[in-house]
């Protein structure tokens, strides 16, 4: 059976709505268009991100469930916790974008990443217009882990995360979900579910819920300071 899918203009960053997307394959929503600033926020305030290979047109997707986290009952492992009283990381806020982005797609290979030259470009710029942050986890220095995504207001929306080193990227997401709840953060979108994100403690919101969240915290303003470059901290409990 043949399947209809709306093409972007390029004149426009109006989108179909999310509640058109299909559901086989789940959240495939329309194709075309570009990777630029003001499409990507439009994109992100309606729950929509880009996802496609090389070869592929871009492909714009809105899947159901959502794999989220919530950063008021959030609870990192005890083996975590353990970990985390005898690490010498240093993990720092929007210290390195461009690197993280950078090992996010290296770190995948070139037959495994969907972030390509034109990705990584593209949330690089992102990051210069204030949209895009990232985690960084520094052991000796040097980069081991980190993760990288896009603030709408009170979400963020996570993009991706890589590790070189134990527990790195875990790190990363448990010390930005702690600061995110400090500075009002009330939701971390992780688009997709998988073991991974399972065993980290995400769960999962219908499209409904999760629309309806992102509508109403798209003009949140967090705490000052939320996103400056700073060396995280964990907050008192």
């Amino acid at each position: 059976m043949a399947i209809y899918l709306p093409e972007l203009s390029l004149s426009t960053t109006q989108f179909p709505s999310p509640h058109t997307a299909l559901d086989d394959p789940n959240g495939l929503l329309a194709f075309g268009g570009d990777l630029s600033p003001q499409r990507l926020l439009a994109a992100y305030q309606q729950g929509i991100f880009p996802w496609y290979s090389e070869g592929e047109p871009i492909l714009w997707w809105s899947p159901a469930p959502r794999a989220v986290f919530c950063p008021t009952s959030f609870q990192p492992s005890k083996s975590l916790r353990k970990f985390a009283r005898k690490s010498d990381y240093q993990i720092t806020l929007n210290r390195a974008c461009a690197q993280v982005i950078e090992q996010c797609a290296a770190c995948r290979g070139p037959d495994e990443t969907w972030i390509m030259p034109d990705m990584i470009a593209a949330y690089k710029t992102m990051h210069l217009h204030g949209y895009c942050h990232s985690v960084e986890v520094w052991q000796d220095n040097q980069l081991v882990g980190g993760l990288y995504g896009i603030q709408v207001g009170s979400v963020f929306c996570g993009e991706s995360m890589f590790t070189l080193a134990d527990n790195a990227s875990k790190m990363a997401l448990w010390y930005f979900i702690r600061h995110f709840k400090a500075h009002g953060g009330s939701l971390v979108d992780c688009q997709i579910m998988n073991n991974h994100l399972q065993s980290l403690g995400a769960t999962t919101s219908e499209r409904e819920p999760f629309l309806a969240h992102l509508a109403e915290a798209k003009t949140a303003i967090l705490e000052s300071g939320c996103f400056t470059p700073q060396i995280l901290r964990l907050p008192a409990e």
